[in-house]
């Protein structure tokens, strides 16, 4: 018996070998892939929902927007037509939260840098302070990459009300007023049709990890 199986040994062994290779692609062709859900107002927190969208269940979408960037150049949707990109809220002279966050960004754009499906979008929440001048000053400060993230000021209302109708970013409320201020730690992942795929806390690098892994899972639901 021991001769017949040392006969036969390199066969059983490529037998083996052969088995598991089958059952390994058999478990990944069965296995479900990983997908992001598309975010609506209703499956949101309602504290962080502006209360004339909450019931909202479908078809929600990032609004179109038109602001001025760190160049000075218009910021339109449509320089983010086809494109997954990451966006935040900051002010220049935030002593808290935003320094981490606009590091954490740097991080991803570190990431994305090669990647020409992915871009990072920043709004100033105080667009009076923050002008040109200083976003540009800012931007070069912190290493931006003009082709990779745009940082956005100019109407305060408009930029307050894509935080709290489009991202549904924030928990405040507010009429975009002069004493009207949001502050939120929230990264949001949106798809290239303009739909919430995730938010994140950004001042959290376990969060900034899931969501490098998320861009790659959305990615991969464009790869053909």
């Amino acid at each position: 018996m021991l001769q017949f199986f040392s006969k036969f040994k390199y066969l059983f062994i490529t037998l083996l070998v052969l088995s598991a290779i089958i059952v390994s692609l058999i478990y990944q062709a069965l296995k479900p892939k990983e997908r992001l859900p598309v975010y609506e107002p209703s499956m949101v927190n309602a504290s962080l929902v502006d209360t004339s969208i909450q019931y909202i269940r479908k078809y929600h979408k990032i609004a179109p927007f038109k602001l001025i960037n760190q160049n000075g150049d218009t910021i339109t949707e449509a320089d983010y037509e086809d494109k997954i990109y990451v966006a935040d809220f900051f002010f220049t002279t935030c002593l808290s939260i935003c320094p981490i966050m606009t590091d954490n960004m740097v991080k991803i754009q570190h990431k994305i840098i090669n990647d020409p499906d992915v871009k990072l979008l920043s709004y100033s929440v105080t667009p009076k302070i923050d002008s040109v001048p200083r976003l540009k000053a800012y931007a070069k400060e912190k290493g931006v990459i003009d082709s990779k993230w745009n940082m956005l000021t100019g109407d305060k209302k408009q930029i307050y009300e894509l935080a709290r109708k489009s991202y549904l970013a924030v928990k405040t409320v507010g009429d975009g007023g002069p004493f009207d201020m949001i502050h939120t730690e929230n990264f949001v992942l949106v798809d290239k049709k303009k739909q919430i795929r995730g938010f994140y806390d950004g001042t959290k690098q376990e969060e900034i990890d899931k969501l490098l892994h998320d861009i790659q899972v959305l990615k991969n639901e464009y790869a053909k």
